[in-house]
């Protein structure tokens, strides 16, 4: 894979997101920013704002998603825009990185938690980082399962995650452990 062939799907949130897109940034590697009018990100490269139209495409009923994720979400308009932009992200990805929790539920703790659950759905590699357990872990399509740090395979990929990133989810983002750096791509770990 060439770098210049490669897009980060992300949405510049603070956090996770803000982290994945100054990798990319740094990397060479083009970035798209999903967001809506009036939402407060970090990112500006390659934002892409999207429209109300574009918005009711990534429309979930918020009833279904509170049942699959065990959990309530407000009703209020701008969870409803974060949902549809999550929507963008994991659909236009084909693989999917996460910083966040995983919850006993096998769940993803917060908003991150709805685009690892559409990645499942999706049948699409997905891979999240554990910051509690300091580790990463795959979906197996039933369970997650510790694995080693994971190497981008796809030109098309999405980041997200937490907006609250420590130190560890950072270092999993740039791919700073040796395991990854005796794996790396010419172009780094992505």
């Amino acid at each position: 894979m060439k770098k210049e062939d490669a897009i980060l799907f992300s949405g510049g949130i603070k956090g996770a997101e803000a982290e994945f897109g100054a990798n990319a940034e740094r990397l060479g590697i083009e970035e798209v920013n999903f967001t809506f009018e009036g939402h407060n990100i970090d990112r500006r490269r390659g934002l892409r704002v999207l429209n109300h139209e574009e918005l009711k495409n990534g429309d979930v009923s918020l009833e279904y998603v509170s049942k699959l994720m065990n959990r309530s979400y407000t009703t209020s308009p701008t969870i409803r825009k974060v949902l549809q932009s999550i929507w963008y992200q994991i659909n236009k990805g084909q693989e999917i990185y996460v910083i966040g929790e995983i919850l006993a539920d096998k769940t993803v703790k917060g908003g991150t938690g709805w685009g690892a659950e559409f990645a499942k759905l999706c049948n699409k590699p997905l891979f999240v980082f554990d910051q509690k357990r300091n580790a990463w872990f795959k979906w197996s399509g039933s369970d997650w399962v510790e694995c080693k740090e994971p190497v981008i395979t796809h030109l098309h990929f999405t980041g997200t995650g937490t907006r609250f990133l420590e130190e560890n989810g950072k270092k999993a983002i740039t791919g700073s452990s040796s395991e990854a750096s005796r794996n790396r791509a010419s172009w780094g770990r992505w």
